[in-house]
C-alpha cells in the first residue's frame, strides 16, 4: 500500500503532513515551506499555476486567478479564469494535484492516498465535493475528517493520560468551527460541533478593505470597488496589515499608483491602528458566540466544566480573539497546538491509524458526532413538507434510531421515504440525501397502516435507512455514504418516448375517463386518483423513470380498487 498523508485543505492556505518513524512530520512544498497558498490560476502562456506563484499572480492578473475557492465548495457556481469557466471541484482538484506531486517528491515515494480535513459544519454535499476533488487529483480519499477533531487528535496523541473537557476554537481563513471534546483514558469523544461556514479571516480582511476604500473615496472622490486589479492590491495589503497588527500597534499601508486621477497617478496612503481594526471587526467575533452557546447546550456542558480552550487556525493569532474568549467564557485560551499546522498533523495521525503506522493499542480511541440533523419528509403539519427528525444533530455516532409513521391519506398504496440533512423545519430547505419507496401497501383508511423507519449511522459515515411495513413485514431501504454522497442519478436520456412511458400514458387516459364521471367515485378515492394522475404526469414530463414507475403503480392500484368497487 502506498503512503497515506493528511491534508488540511484550507480557504487561504493548504498544508500536508505524514506520520512516519513514530512521529508527525510536515511535508514541505517546492518553495521549502509547509504552508501553500490555496490559489490556482492560468498564466499568460495558458499554463496552470498553483500555490505561491498563483498567489503572486493574483495581484496582476486577478481575472485569471482564483483564491478562497473553498468558500464555494458544495455549490454549482462557475469560476471564470480568463476565457474558461471551472467548477469549485475542478479548481480544488488542481490544488490537490499540486499537493500530491510535491508530497511524492518530498517523501521519495508514490502518494495516492489521503485523509482530507473539512470544517465540522460542512454538509453532505460539501463533503462529497471535497471527496470528488481528491479523487480527480488522483487520491483515494480514505477519510474525511472534521478540522477541530483533527486538531484534537494532534493534541491528544501527546496527552493520552489527560482527563478533561476541551473546547477547540478553530477560526481559519474562511470558516469557523467550535467543537467540545472529552478526553479520558486514551479516548477522545466528540460531544458536540457547530460553526459558521461563512466566517473567517477573509471576512476580517474585507471589512478592512471596505474601510480603506471608503477613506480613499472620501479623500479623492474615486470609487475603486469595480476595479479588480486595485481590489486585488488592496486585499493583499489588508491581509498584511491584519497579520502585522497581531504584533504591532499600527501599520502603514502605502499602495502607489492605485489609479489615475486627472492624468496623475494616485496613491492609497493610510495608517491603521490595532484599536481601529478591532473596532471595525468586533461584530465578527460576536458572531462566534452563538455557535459556542449551541455546542455547550447540545453537549450539556457549562463553561465552568471546560478545562482547556485550544486555539486553532491562523486567524486566532489576532490578540482580540483570546481576549474575547476570556471575556465571554472566563477561560484563558491557549495555543497548545500549532494554529496553522495542527489540522494537517491530526489528519496525518488519522492516516497513520488507518494505514497501520500507529499501533492501535497505542493510539487514541476516537468517537464523533453527526453535525447536522437527519430526518424524513412528512405531512405532519399538513404542508407535505415537514422535516421530521430521526437523529438530532450532535448525537454521538455510531447510533441507531427508529420512529413510527402512518399513512397520511385514504387508499394510500405506497410511501415515498425521502431522507434529508439540515436544521430547517421545512424539509425541502434542507439537503436531500436519498429516497426509496415502500409499495403494495394494503389500501386502507388514512392512518390505518404503520411503518417503522430506522436510521443507523456508523463511524465510517455510512447512513443506513430502512422502513418496515408492520402489517406485512415488508422492508425496503438504502445505504448512503455520507462522504461519497447519496444515490447516483439515473441516465434518463431518451426515456420519455420509451415503451414504458407510453404504457403509463394509457393508464392516465383510463384514469381521466373515470375522473370525468362526477358520481363514479367516493370523494376520498377520487382525490387519491386525481393526485396520483397529476404526479405521474409530472414524472413523465421531467423524464423521471423511478418516480413515474412508482406513481404509475399507485395509479394502477387505485384503478383496481375502483374497479373492485363496481365503478
Amino acid at each position: 500500500m502506498s503512503r497515506t498523508i493528511g491534508i488540511d485543505l484550507g480557504t487561504s492556505t493548504t498544508e500536508a503532513a505524514v506520520y512516519r518513524d513514530g512521529k508527525k512530520e510536515l511535508i514541505f512544498n517546492p518553495d521549502g515551506l509547509a504552508i501553500t497558498p490555496s490559489a490556482v490560476g492560468i498564466d499568460e502562456s495558458g499554463n496552470w499555476v498553483v500555490g505561491e506563484r498563483a498567489r503572486a499572480q493574483y495581484l496582476m492578473l486577478p481575472e485569471s486567478t482564483a483564491i478562497e475557492v473553498k468558500r464555494k465548495t458544495g455549490t454549482d457556481e462557475a469560476i471564470t479564469l480568463g476565457r474558461a469557466r471551472y467548477t469549485p471541484i475542478e479548481l480544488q482538484a488542481k490544488l490537490l494535484s499540486y499537493v500530491r506531486a510535491y508530497a511524492s517528491a518530498y517523501l521519495g515515494e508514490s502518494v495516492d492516498r489521503a485523509v482530507i480535513s473539512v470544517p465540522a459544519y460542512f454538509n453532505d454535499m460539501q463533503r462529497r465535493d471535497t471527496i470528488r476533488a481528491g479523487e480527480l487529483a488522483g487520491f483515494t480519499v480514505e477519510r474525511i475528517l472534521n478540522e477541530p477533531t483533527a486538531a484534537a487528535l494532534s493534541y491528544g496523541l501527546d496527552h493520552m493520560e489527560e482527563e478533561s473537557h476541551v473546547l477547540v476554537y478553530d477560526l481559519g481563513g474562511g470558516t469557523f468551527d467550535v467543537t467540545l471534546l472529552e478526553m479520558f483514558d486514551g479516548v477522545l469523544e466528540v460531544k458536540a460541533s457547530g460553526g459558521d461556514n461563512q466566517l473567517g479571516g477573509k471576512d476580517f480582511d474585507e471589512l478592512l478593505m471596505e474601510h480603506l476604500l471608503g477613506r480613499f473615496q472620501d479623500r479623492t472622490g474615486k470609487n475603486l470597488r469595480k476595479d479588480r486589479r486595485a481590489l486585488a492590491r488592496i486585499k493583499d495589503e489588508a491581509e498584511k496589515c491584519k497579520i502585522a497588527l497581531s504584533d504591532s500597534e499600527s501599520f502603514h499601508i502605502l499602495i502607489p499608483a492605485i489609479c489615475v486621477l486627472g492624468g496623475v497617478p494616485a496613491e492609497l496612503d493610510e495608517t491603521v491602528t490595532r484599536a481601529q481594526f478591532e473596532t471595525l471587526t468586533k461584530g465578527l467575533l460576536q458572531r462566534t458566540h452563538e455557535p459556542i452557546d449551541t455546542v455547550l447546550a447540545d453537549a450539556g456542558i457549562t463553561e465552568n466544566e471546560i478545562d482547556h480552550v485550544i486555539l486553532v487556525g491562523g486567524s486566532t493569532r489576532m490578540p482580540m480573539v483570546a481576549r474575547d474568549i476570556l471575556d465571554y467564557l472566563g477561560i484563558e485560551p491557549v495555543h497548545a497546538v500549532h494554529p496553522e499546522y495542527s489540522v494537517a498533523e491530526g489528519a496525518a495521525v488519522q492516516a497513520g491509524i488507518i494505514s497501520g503506522e500507529i499501533d492501535p493499542a497505542e493510539s487514541l480511541i476516537m468517537t464523533d458526532v453527526n453535525p447536522y440533523t437527519l430526518g424524513v419528509r412528512t405531512d405532519d403539519d399538513g404542508s407535505g413538507d415537514c422535516m421530521n427528525v430521526v437523529i438530532p444533530r450532535n448525537v454521538t455516532i455510531p447510533v441507531t434510531r427508529t420512529e413510527r409513521y402512518t399513512t397520511c391519506r385514504d387508499y394510500q398504496t405506497e410511501v415515498l421515504v425521502e431522507v434529508y440533512q439540515g436544521e430547517s423545519r421545512i424539509a425541502t430547505h434542507n439537503h436531500r440525501l436519498g429516497k426509496f419507496y415502500i409499495r403494495s401497501i394494503p389500501a386502507r383508511p388514512v392512518g390505518a397502516e404503520e411503518l417503522d423507519i430506522s436510521f443507523s449511522y456508523d463511524l465510517n459515515g455510512i447512513l443506513k435507512v430502512s422502513a418496515v411495513l408492520l402489517s406485512t413485514g415488508m422492508e425496503k431501504g438504502i445505504e448512503i455514504d455520507m462522504a461519497k454522497g447519496g444515490e447516483k442519478a439515473q441516465d434518463l436520456s431518451g426515456w420519455k418516448e420509451a415503451e414504458g412511458a407510453k404504457t403509463w400514458r394509457a393508464v392516465i387516459r383510463t384514469a381521466e375517463r373515470l375522473l370525468s364521471r362526477p358520481q363514479a367515485l367516493p370523494e376520498a378515492l377520487r382525490g387519491s386518483l386525481r393526485e396520483a394522475t397529476d404526479e405521474l404526469k409530472k414524472a413523465l414530463i421531467h423524464g423521471n423513470r423511478e418516480d413515474a414507475e412508482a406513481e404509475g403503480d399507485t395509479l394502477r392500484e387505485l384503478l383496481r380498487i375502483a374497479k373492485g368497487g363496481g365503478v
